[in-house]
């Protein structure tokens, strides 16, 4: 690890001014460092600021970027109106993990693809410009949706996923534009021809909370599929919430893990789905739209048919069609 100044900010300006890379649990960012992937200069450590609270109101939930995995998967609004995201909580990492993890960090994981972790291979995303040898290599656990020819990384979060299916908003402190709330589309960026930047965030700008609307009516789910059953990151994994009443979906949200550069929701599927009554032709015809696009690189190929087998699995269970 090489050499770098240590700051700890006392309030979100000092973030700014200190212009350094932001620390807080240090789950990812740390490792990181330790393979000299990222070799910042200063760290602002942001743990003494006030992120800390999940404050309820009645048409929401706000969740401090510092609330930690397992405060979040814990809570008892959480667990009861909110039930995709504790269980997509629990299936990330271990609990040593989680106890560290933040709300914030978690959705700025960087991903886990060989190559970007290996510094003796070219990769775009660490090296802008020097190509992407996952393209031809090993990619079984990389991206077949929202890629490009300069990067097929997959954003790495369980968390991210589900909030994506919640419709969450991310709080973001800049000093230029002052307090914004950014949908999920809005925050991330996808690779096109600049795979090193992933998120729309500049030099000095906080991730302070995370806003998730009013509990969601109907039925949640989170299924992930994985090589072994802890501590993998999701080949393909699926945040459902499905509302039905007199026999037909009246509402669905279902966004998808494993599977794309960031946390991914496909519109399609839902309109499909919405005014339909539930049947296993019917999930098939979802199932089509979300992988039209899909684009396998030989490894990672039978991720198309795993994700629509996942997502038909999780709406069977939800709608109860055998």
């Amino acid at each position: 690890m090489k050499p770098f100044d240590y700051i700890r900010a006392t309030d979100p300006a000092a973030v700014q001014q200190a212009g350094g890379r932001i620390i807080a649990g240090g789950t990812n960012l740390l490792d990181l460092m330790k393979h000299q992937i990222e070799t910042p200069a200063t760290l602002v450590d942001v743990t003494r600021l006030e992120m800390t609270e999940i404050e309820q109101s009645e048409n929401s939930l706000r969740i401090g970027s510092l609330v930690t995995n397992s405060e979040l998967a814990a809570h008892e609004t959480v667990r009861r109106d909110y039930s995709v995201l504790s269980r997509a909580l629990l299936a990330g990492a271990t609990g040593q993990l989680r106890n560290k993890a933040t709300t914030g960090g978690n959705l700025l994981q960087r991903t886990r693809c060989p190559y970007f972790y290996d510094t003796t291979q070219p990769c775009n995303k660490r090296a802008p410009g020097s190509g992407c040898q996952a393209m031809e290599g090993a990619n079984r656990i990389l991206a077949i949706l929202g890629a490009s020819d300069k990067c097929i990384a997959t954003h790495p979060s369980d968390m991210a996923v589900a909030m994506r299916a919640l419709d969450a908003r991310i709080e973001v402190e800049s000093a230029t534009k002052g307090t914004e709330l950014l949908t999920m589309d809005e925050f991330y960026v996808l690779p096109g021809d600049n795979p090193e930047v992933e998120t729309v965030l500049q030099q000095g700008d906080l991730i302070t909370a995370v806003h998730l609307p009013a509990a969601p009516a109907g039925r949640q789910s989170y299924r992930k599929v994985r090589d072994r059953s802890s501590y993998a990151f999701a080949l393909v994994s699926v945040a459902a919430i499905v509302n039905t009443e007199g026999g037909k979906i009246t509402d669905a949200a279902l966004a998808f893990g494993g599977l794309a550069p960031r946390p991914w929701r496909d519109s399609g599927v839902e309109e499909v789905l919405i005014g339909e009554a539930p049947s296993e032709a019917l999930f098939d015809k979802a199932a089509d739209v979300l992988v039209a696009d899909a684009k396998g690189h030989g490894d990672n190929d039978f991720k198309i048919p795993l994700a629509r087998r996942t997502m038909k699995a999780v709406l069977s269970e939800l709608t109860g069609v055998s």
